[in-house]
């Protein structure tokens, strides 16, 4: 197979399964891992890919400056159905209380939440609680601040006070990026903060990431793996955060 071939073959299966892995690459077109290494270089430099330890993940749209809302929602859509639905196992018993971060992943669970499953639900994000009240959510709390255009997220000190008031069972985070060192990041220092006070507000802490955040780091960090209780993922991490996690015995769910 020639090199523009073998490319190509790449990024296909990148867009198919949203990361490629040397090694498995190395194996399947049998080749050595140096060969893929030369050609996932090749395809970083023509702006295809991001390299990362072990592999490649996706490009993302409009690289490292943060998108609207609209224009993250017709991404990875599958895989943020498939966690969405995986984490229902992670709610509560009824009478039990959730904190849902504003997100397209965690807007994936908020459509799953059954009816008849009887819980507070506390939010930051608008749209989901627009959503969450047109679909007959009694027990819902907005948690009010200025309102970010890009998100729909509330921010600011009256969201962290808020947070600070309150105990929650479960927190559904979602990040931009997931990395074995930095942990979790994201673009903004405003939405940092408010995450970070959402793991201290509950007594478990579920991360919602598909594997496209899998290796990415971004400005700003809001909690260390450490502040993990369990990772929701449609793809076994590998590599150093595959180790990291073991290390920190965060327990990883795949639907």
């Amino acid at each position: 197979m020639y090199g523009r071939e073998r490319r190509r073959h790449i990024t296909d299966v990148l867009a198919a399964s949203g990361r490629v892995s040397v090694t498995d690459l190395a194996s399947g077109l049998d080749v050595s891992a140096e060969t893929i290494r030369r050609d996932l270089s090749t395809l970083e430099a023509e702006g295809r890919l991001e390299r990362t330890h072990g592999g490649a993940v996706p490009v993302l749209p409009g690289g490292r400056t943060e998108r609207t809302l609209d224009a993250r929602r017709g991404e990875n859509v599958a895989a943020k159905q498939a966690i969405g639905r995986a984490a229902l196992g992670l709610l509560p018993d009824a009478g039990g209380s959730i904190l849902l971060d504003a997100g397209t992943t965690t807007a994936r669970l908020a459509e799953a939440l059954p009816p008849d499953h009887d819980l507070t639900v506390v939010t930051n994000s608008v749209p989901l609680a627009d959503s969450l009240h047109r679909a007959g959510t009694d027990r819902l709390h907005l948690l009010g601040g200025q309102v970010r255009g890009l998100t729909g997220a509330c921010v600011g000190v009256p969201v962290i006070r808020a947070l600070d008031a309150i105990r929650v069972d479960v927190a559904f985070l979602g990040t931009n990026g997931l990395h074995g060192e930095r942990g979790l990041t994201t673009q903004d220092p405003d939405e940092a903060a408010v995450k970070t006070a959402m793991c201290g507000a509950a007594r478990r802490v579920v991360v919602l990431a598909d594997s496209a955040k899998i290796g990415h780091e971004f400005l700003v960090g809001f909690a260390p793996l450490e502040a993990v209780d369990v990772l929701v993922t449609d793809a076994a991490p590998t590599g150093p955060l595959a180790d990291a996690l073991h290390e920190r015995e965060i327990e990883v769910l795949l639907p």
